[in-house]
């Protein structure tokens, strides 16, 4: 792919990432200057019908979605007949889940700071319609000011469809799946809530609320097992906060929040209700290089665009 141009203006420059559907590479847009993170899909999915049309469908629906926490798509294509091609937004950046590999969990303000910005994302896209359906560290970006941007906004139906094909690959979105998708019942956004509830979870202890060998243990466990209160692994996590993702994270819809927008409301009070001076030590969005982000280090590799990790 590097130097290929698609579409008559996007030249490959290198690869950036990939998923379990795609590939991701940084690229150039010599029409508007500007360089660009160009997502193909794989080429063991170009005869999947199916999974074609949503790719480009779904893209083309979240297309709509302006928002500064949203990684924005500028483009659907095809090339030669056997290339599908979603363009969007370059964000130099790394994935939450390489910082908290790299860093461990989170300090409580920030992992909270962060998650408001993801709920700000979905509540755009769910008044547009839009459920993402596959929220996870991999899928948030985080830009060098250290704010949150989702990525993969309406492609996470074909990345369903490709996971059915190839479930070797579902272990990175078993962790942060609702029950009811794990059962292959309906889903709205109530389940985006729940995958927000175990990515808060992560954040705050620096592990996902379930863990096992392989993804059909970890989808059990959703669907059958209570998560531990996330203060029996880190007992300095705020009561509130704790509070607020345990309740995200129950198994039947009505009994979480109802939307995006409580959650988020939730969190705000929960940060407002911080002791000043704690508030101060940690900022939800601390810049680099700053405060504990520059006494535990940073990752030091450069992620961009949509490119998240299984």
């Amino acid at each position: 792919m590097i130097g290929r141009v698609l579409g008559g203006r996007y030249t490959i420059q290198e690869r950036i990432g990939g998923g379990g559907m795609s590939l991701v590479y940084r690229a150039f847009d010599s029409l508007l200057r500007r360089p660009v993170a160009v997502k193909v899909l794989r080429a063991e999915f170009v005869s999947e019908a199916d999974i074609v049309r949503r790719f480009r469908q779904e893209a083309q629906a979240a297309a709509s979605l302006q928002h500064p926490n949203i990684v924005n798509i500028f483009d659907v294509g095809e090339e030669d007949g056997d290339t599908h091609f979603i363009v969007m937004e370059y964000v130099p950046g790394h994935t939450l889940k390489e910082e908290l590999r790299q860093r461990g969990p989170e300090p409580p303000a920030r992992a909270a700071g962060l998650c408001t910005e993801i709920l700000a994302a979905l509540e755009e896209a769910h008044a547009h319609g839009i459920v993402h359906r596959d929220v996870k560290p991999q899928n948030v970006l985080l830009t060098k000011s250290g704010h949150a941007k989702v990525s993969d906004f309406g492609i996470a139906r074909a990345a369903a469809s490709a996971t059915i094909v190839h479930t070797s690959r579902a272990l990175g979105t078993a962790h942060y799946a609702s029950p009811e998708q794990v059962r292959g019942a309906p889903t709205d956004e109530r389940s985006d809530v729940y995958s927000v509830g175990c990515v808060l979870f992560e954040a705050l202890t620096g592990q996902p609320p379930f863990a096992g060998d392989d993804a059909l243990a970890v989808m059990w466990q959703h669907t059958q097992a209570e998560p531990p209160d996330p203060r029996a692994l880190r007992p300095s996590i705020p009561g509130a906060l704790a509070d607020i993702t345990l309740r995200a994270l129950a198994k039947r819809p009505e009994d979480r929040y109802p939307s995006a927008a409580g959650m988020l409301a939730d969190l705000q009070r929960a940060a407002a209700a911080q002791p000043e001076g704690q508030a101060a030590e940690v900022s939800p969005l601390e810049p680099p290089g700053s405060g504990a982000s520059r006494r535990r280090g940073r990752p030091n590799r450069a992620r961009a665009g949509a490119a998240p990790q299984d």
